[in-house]
């Protein structure tokens, strides 16, 4: 049987990022490449910068709603809510409602830095 692993938490708290989001690591530890989760939270009103990661990700939403864009594809998501989003792929979540759209990101194997690849790096906003 494979021992236990401790990881405590690093203390860091929910962060802005240049995405136009907030996200809060729950479990990103290079002894566990395998996988990492985040909490993000889209503001009402606010479309995520336009990316792709090479890592498969699942979004997994908890509050609120949204229109997700994946590759060629747009859809409604709300609470309960599962999304698959294959690696290379170009995606963007936008919060059409009232409230916060919080969702899980799963990454597989776990997003670094420069899993990262902007999509909007010419366009301004």
């Amino acid at each position: 049987m494979a021992a236990p692993i401790h990881i405590p938490n690093a203390g860091l708290g929910e962060f802005p990022t240049s995405e136009r989001c907030f996200i809060t690591e729950l479990l990103n530890h290079p002894s566990r490449p395998e996988t990492s989760l985040a909490r993000a939270r889209v503001q009402p009103g606010v479309t995520t910068q336009l990316h792709a990661l090479d890592v498969e990700e699942t979004y997994v939403i908890e509050l609120g709603s949204g229109l997700m864009e994946v590759g060629d594809e747009r859809f409604r998501v709300g609470p309960g809510d599962s999304v698959r989003i294959p690696a290379g792929i170009a995606q963007r979540i936008e919060n059409d409602g009232a409230t916060d759209l919080v969702f899980l990101c799963l990454c597989q194997p776990r997003f670094r830095p420069e899993s990262y690849v902007n999509l909007e790096a010419s366009v301004d906003r």
